[in-house]
């Protein structure tokens, strides 16, 4: 791969030499175009693809610094246009110049003003990856929203922990799940809120409603306090279910799904055609029908009942700091949390080795419990489906037989068992395309479940996989140490280095009366049982 250092305005080529290879690239994309892909084997087209995909992602990289360079050289004025961005919309045909323009500022290189030597990008670490081709224009816009949420008052060395970890982690995510790892990294930045002032969320909730549409409908925005967010996240969940709230299927029970006839709520599924935003609209529709038919409008009440999961470390329920993470994978305060499960039953998380509750039962039972499907959870990887392509929360997870499927004989221990969403729980067998699970037994991943898709026969085999998204605290306190190390030298850490440690699980079996109680906020026993399979 070529280096970062090669491609930015150091270049020593002859001036020639660049019109000259740009006349080559043209030559080379008019070939690929007439070849096409209709006479390619399966693994070919694959792997064009993939090489296209990088080589695109290149290609914008090296455009970003002809950007720098026309901006260094005035040529947007020298063309007629009024700025840089509208050099790059009508001259460089961009459809979108303001994201460029920021992706360009975060990753291209810019020379000094005074020496005119190259200075190192404002994200390094990120533009080496996408000088490289291993992360696109959209993995760099995620991992660019992600960092701007750091609060400024953020110690340097820890902002470039931070950076490094993030682009590392965009290799391997999606936008989307770069989005979910940035929430979880946010959280761990300021666990004791002396960075991020809670004022900041208070002041940016809103909810907006636009003005109705000719035919009838409007569009509803807002941004949204994590209290808020994680009432609504277990509201959807119980009742943006397919085959629930159906206003156009007259036999579509209503209400929650925990309280609905199973065998109708499979038969309404059958039927329903909703796409997900469609659920969630028919569900918030439903709940408020019930508001207005119930009177409840302007009466003195508290609201739907806490119906939230949540795990948090003991000793930041204590300190009443931090965050906590729900079973919707939403992060919330403990402050928040705290408020909104003073006044509920909560169930007592119990990790292993612990005998209070059962979680083995052999062959005596096929589905999973309520009390393992908490403990599962509580557990590092629990937060949602296991696969390591997958976001799915826990609430939207079924419960696997990783090591040996039920079929087989496998036992309905806690050992055997993992979260998986029904999309990859059904995609489990020994067939290609298909994937194969195992539980880990013993080692740091002891208890984590492993994830192979499997090959057509001669194909090179893929390796084992876990979802290690929930290791992204201990990955950034690894970046934050070496980053310390190298800017101060060995064992020179700062005082708040504890504060940044990854959160770890805590033995509650010799916990105090206080303790307990303090513990017990972190599950919520109105959480209503989901079906387990």
């Amino acid at each position: 791969m070529t280096d970062i250092a090669s491609t930015d305005i150091s270049d020593a080529s002859s001036p020639a030499e660049m019109p000259e290879l740009l006349d080559h690239l043209d030559t080379i994309v008019d070939k690929l175009q007439q070849a096409g892909f209709t006479r390619l084997s399966d693994t070919e087209v694959d792997d064009s693809g993939v090489r296209i995909e990088r080589s695109i992602a290149r290609l914008t990289y090296l455009g970003n610094q002809q950007i720098v360079e026309a901006d260094q050289r005035d040529l947007p004025r020298k063309a007629g246009y009024r700025s840089v961005i509208d050099y790059m919309k009508h001259r460089l045909r961009m459809a979108y110049p303001g994201k460029r323009l920021k992706q360009t500022r975060a990753t291209a290189t810019y020379p000094d003003a005074t020496t005119g030597q190259p200075l190192e990008p404002t994200h390094p670490t990120l533009a080496k990856e996408f000088a490289a081709g291993r992360v696109g224009s959209a993995h760099v816009h995620a991992v660019m929203e992600v960092l701007d949420q750091i609060p400024h008052a953020t110690p340097h060395d820890v902002q470039v922990a931070a950076e490094r970890t993030m682009a590392e982690e965009a290799v391997n995510l999606t936008p989307d799940q770069i989005t979910e790892a940035g929430s979880r990294l946010l959280g761990h930045l300021d666990p004791d809120g002396t960075l991020t002032d809670d004022t900041d969320r208070q002041r940016r909730r809103n909810v907006y409603l636009t003005r109705q549409r000719a035919d009838g409908t409007a569009k509803m925005t807002g941004n949204l306090t994590p209290e808020l967010l994680a009432r609504v996240s277990m509201f959807l969940a119980v009742w943006a279910t397919p085959g629930m709230n159906n206003p156009n299927d007259p036999d579509s029970p209503h209400g929650s799904i925990e309280d609905a006839d199973p065998e109708m709520v499979a038969a309404a599924a059958e039927r329903d055609d909703r796409s997900p935003a469609q659920l969630n609209h028919d569900a918030l529709n439903a709940l408020l029908k019930a508001v207005f038919e119930d009177d409840l409008l302007g009466k003195s009440h508290r609201g739907l009942p806490m119906q939230v999961i949540v795990k948090a470390d003991l000793n930041d329920l204590k300190r009443e700091a931090g965050f906590a993470i729900t079973a919707t994978g939403t992060l919330i305060p403990i402050r928040d949390l705290i408020s909104m499960a003073a006044d509920a039953q909560s169930w007592l998380a119990v990790f292993k080795d612990a005998t209070a509750v059962p979680l083995y039962f052999g062959r005596g039972k096929r589905l999973a419990t309520r009390e393992q499907r908490l403990i599962s959870f509580a557990r590092p990887d629990g937060e949602g489906c296991s696969n390591p392509d997958c976001g799915v929360p826990a609430t939207h997870v079924e419960m696997h037989h990783a090591h040996i499927d039920w079929a087989d004989g496998g036992f309905t221990d806690i050992t055997n068992l993992t979260p998986a969403c029904t999309r990859h729980h059904h995609m489990v067998g020994d067939q290609p395309g298909q994937y194969t699970t195992r539980m880990i037994d013993d080692g740091p991943d002891e208890g984590r479940a492993t994830w192979r898709l499997n090959v057509e026969p001669g194909a090179p085999p893929n390796p084992e996989r876990i979802n290690r998204r929930p290791d992204i605290p201990r990955r950034f306190t690894q970046h934050l140490k070496q980053v310390r190390t190298e800017i101060h030298g060995p064992d020179q850490e700062s005082d708040d280095q504890p504060r940044l440690q990854m959160r770890k699980v805590i033995d509650l079996r010799n916990a105090t009366p206080v303790e307990l109680h303090l513990a017990s906020l972190m599950l919520d026993a109105a959480y209503p049982r989901p079906t387990c399979v």
